[in-house]
């Protein structure tokens, strides 16, 4: 799960923080070693074609933006996975979590498999919550075609327990500021955006709980503004080589055939998922012709710079995306749609609500209930503002953790495989103004997101697109997936006494860390 949150509350006490932050990366994840080759019974598949799947588009490409939003986290997956198989030059990537789970090893597989074709790929991630090892990413760093580079590396990656202490003590603001964008471009054409990390979790494979998430795929366009970000955090001084962060004597070899192993034993991909991935041509043809596939002009990515800001406001500051969410907020006349997993409001945010609702625009937020969001400390947050909340006459709902929804959502392979359903928590961060602009970005409605975290948006300015997504966004605030909150009626009971009493010693967090 995204537990940003949790690790940095935890950072404000030091010594327990960095006992929780060292136990954390130094969970190490080896390859299982297979006396068989299972490699071996994998067909070759076609690669390296992008160029040719997207000739039909060119001219389109060069004078608009193809979007696509991608609802299921299937989907999502499979879109990524074939997206590195047809790359032609590169894959750069850019995420706040990347994990060494099932999902994630199958996902560095693609990555190697394409650098082992001449693609040039640049993987950067956050430092704070990097699941794997120092040796594990240098192997990964060790292919001449791959490149690894952590964000803002100073409290995890590289650092001993004095060194992360005198870092929290010393620079705790800096310490808080997280790269939060999450983006997926191939050959500097395609790109997929929005609010899933790289885990098993955010695609519907976890066993005991998954998320409600939300992507866009994008096509020319706009992919170019994409790039452009991605360069500027790869090129920032932020960004740092894995190799400066960690000394070792290890010579790391390109052999990456236990990889390669793991990711073809059935037991770890199951054949169905891989002809999937084969067979996305197809679907993308036959997504294209349904219109499904939309052509805009206009279509905007905006991402914070590195670092979030340059105000010297303790904990604060803003960013490019706080102030563009705030204009399109105050530019509705008639609707505000949201989901959020994180409702952390401040007076500021509460009195923007309460203009638009005063003005006569019917606003809607669906976040996460207590029992189907396991960050407490951002749940508390929210718990001792829900009153001042509802006073601002916003409709207030809370996403079920056995949300019918989630059977639509959820990998139709793990749903056969499970004997029973895991718990689903909301993680999509969408807004819907007007009917007539979507919003799918990273942000969440959360002092962190406002001025720590490094965020991104894709603003859809498109009638279709913002009435689809609306439609999905209600469907999920119906009873069947949603509690509807109100002064006299909220959802906390349906949990157990001690969770609940773990909520409220919570309440002594600042939320401007939350």
């Amino acid at each position: 799960m995204e537990r940003s949150h949790q690790i940095l509350v935890k950072i404000a006490s030091a010594l327990i923080s960095l006992m929780l932050i060292s136990s954390c990366s130094a969970n190490e994840q080896y390859l299982p070693i297979y006396s068989k080759d299972h490699c071996k019974q994998i067909p070759a598949t076609e690669q390296g074609n992008l160029n040719q799947y997207l000739a039909p588009f060119t001219d389109k490409m060069t004078s608009s933006t193809g979007v696509y939003v991608l609802e299921q986290g299937t989907e999502a997956m499979l879109t990524r996975a074939w997206l590195s198989q047809q790359a032609q030059k590169t894959i750069d990537i850019q995420y706040f979590i990347f994990s060494a789970d099932n999902i994630g090893l199958i996902a560095v597989d693609y990555l190697v498999r394409a650098a082992n074709r001449g693609i040039k790929v640049r993987i950067l991630v956050d430092d704070i919550l990097v699941n794997a090892t120092a040796e594990q990413l240098l192997k990964l760093s060790a292919h001449k075609n791959l490149e690894v580079k952590i964000y803002n590396p100073n409290i995890n990656i590289g650092k001993n327990i004095a060194q992360k202490l005198y870092n929290v003590v010393t620079d705790f603001h800096g310490v808080n500021q997280r790269m939060h964008n999450k983006t997926f471009t191939v050959d500097g054409q395609v790109s997929i955006t929005g609010g899933r990390n790289v885990a098993d979790e955010y695609f519907g494979y976890d066993h005991t709980y998954n998320f409600r998430d939300r992507d866009v795929l994008v096509l020319g366009g706009a992919t170019d503004d994409i790039q452009t970000s991605f360069n500027d955090y790869w090129q920032s001084a932020l960004s740092v080589p894995i190799e400066k962060l960690v000394e070792t004597s290890t010579k790391f070899t390109d052999d990456y055939s236990d990889l390669h192993n793991y990711a073809c034993n059935p037991d770890n991909f199951v054949p169905k998922v891989r002809q999937m991935i084969n067979d996305l041509p197809k679907v993308f043809a036959e997504i294209q012709q349904s219109g499904q596939l939309h052509w805009l002009n206009d279509v905007e990515y905006i991402a914070d710079i590195p670092g979030k800001n340059t105000e010297d406001d303790f904990l604060g500051g803003g960013g490019k995306t706080t102030d563009k969410l705030i204009e399109l907020a105050k530019s509705a006349k008639t609707s505000l749609t949201i989901q959020t997993p994180y409702l952390v409001t401040t007076k500021t945010t509460r009195a923007l609500l309460k203009s638009l609702v005063d003005s006569g625009v019917k606003v809607k937020v669906l976040t996460n209930s207590l029992a189907s969001n396991d960050n407490l400390e951002a749940f508390s947050g929210y718990q001792r503002d829900r009153e001042e909340i509802l006073e601002t006459g916003i409709e207030l709902y809370e996403f079920k953790p056995d949300a019918q929804i989630r059977q639509k959502v959820m990998s139709e392979v793990m749903q056969k495989q499970l004997p029973e359903m895991p718990i689903f928590g909301l993680h999509a961060k969408t807004m819907v103004i007007d009917n007539h602009t979507a919003v799918i970005g990273t942000f969440n409605l959360d002092p962190r997101s406002t001025h720590l975290n490094t965020e991104s948006l894709v603003i859809i300015p498109s009638t279709q697109i913002a009435s689809e997504v609306k439609r999905g966004m209600l469907a999920e605030m119906l009873p069947e997936n949603a509690w509807r909150i109100t002064p006299d009626s909220n959802p906390d009971s349906e949990v157990g006494r001690l969770k609940r009493m773990k909520v409220k010693l919570r309440r002594v967090v600042p939320k401007s860390i939350l």
